[in-house]
């Protein structure tokens, strides 16, 4: 049986000659349906440029990604993909910029206004539908911006370190969101991150990557129920997983 997504010996490098950046690879991933996989990795280990990659909008140097068994050779529209900084237009409402979504691939909003209330009502936004992203806390922007790229139920979501600028209660909150969300539709994810905790919290799988050039040094299966609420974080089990990846990235003199 083939995997969801296949990516194999997938490598990039920037520039030539004495300029030339080993950015990232060799790496071969494969990742099954509905899995939460998170790319797990110091920064300027090339985590970023494997995203770009996966979702075609970075040519690889070697190396190639399929998603069921098609090969990736161009920006993929039909994934949702979200990155540190969100891409709300300014001008338009947060129901605007959701149905702008759907009016880039040719949908009709009068099919998804239920869909629009009922995805904002469950990341606690249904009150400021109408509210222009500027009135919006830096929070709530990335809650929107989720659910923007979740409103036309893609298969795959990419998330670019979607948290990383955002403060530890604000992030919390928005993991229990992404949490919640996942559960209920089962999409395949890939989050990038370089918060151990957060991997260990969202992920069925961790993949450890190691500094510059990024390779995969281990994958871990995270054995723990869900939801993965403040019980779970505070058990052992949790605890030892967060402790041995931590053991990994104190070896490579990260932490």
């Amino acid at each position: 049986m083939k995997n969801f997504i296949e990516v194999t010996e997938l490598k990039k490098v920037f520039g030539n000659g004495k300029d030339e950046v080993h950015a990232f690879g060799p790496a071969t991933i494969n990742i099954n349906a509905g899995e939460f996989v998170s790319i797990l990795g110091p920064s300027g280990c090339g985590k970023s440029t494997l995203m770009l990659m996966v979702a075609g909008l970075l040519d690889s140097t070697s190396g190639k990604v399929e998603f069921e068994s098609k090969l990736v050779n161009g920006p993929k529209t039909d994934i949702g993909i979200m990155f540190q900084d969100n891409t709300l237009v300014p001008w338009r409402t947060v129901k605007g910029n959701i149905e702008l979504q759907l009016e880039l691939r040719g949908l009709n909003l009068k099919d998804y206004q239920d869909q629009i209330y009922n995805i904002l009502k469950s990341v606690n936004l249904e009150d400021f539908a109408e509210r222009f992203p500027n009135e919006l806390s830096g929070g709530m922007q990335q809650r929107a911006a989720f659910c923007q790229a979740m409103i036309h139920d893609p298969k795959i979501i990419l998330l670019d370190e979607p948290l990383g600028k955002l403060d530890a209660m604000t992030r919390e909150k928005i993991r229990a969101d992404f949490q919640k969300l996942w559960m209920v539709k089962k999409p395949t994810v890939i989050f990038v991150t370089h918060s151990i905790e957060e991997a260990v919290q969202l992920s069925s799988r961790v993949i450890l990557i190691t500094p510059r050039p990024g390779k995969i040094d281990r994958e871990i299966k995270i054995d723990l129920p869900y939801p993965r609420d403040l019980k779970v974080k505070r058990s052992t089990k949790f605890i030892e997983y967060v402790n041995s990846i931590q053991e990994v990235f104190h070896k490579y003199g990260v932490i």
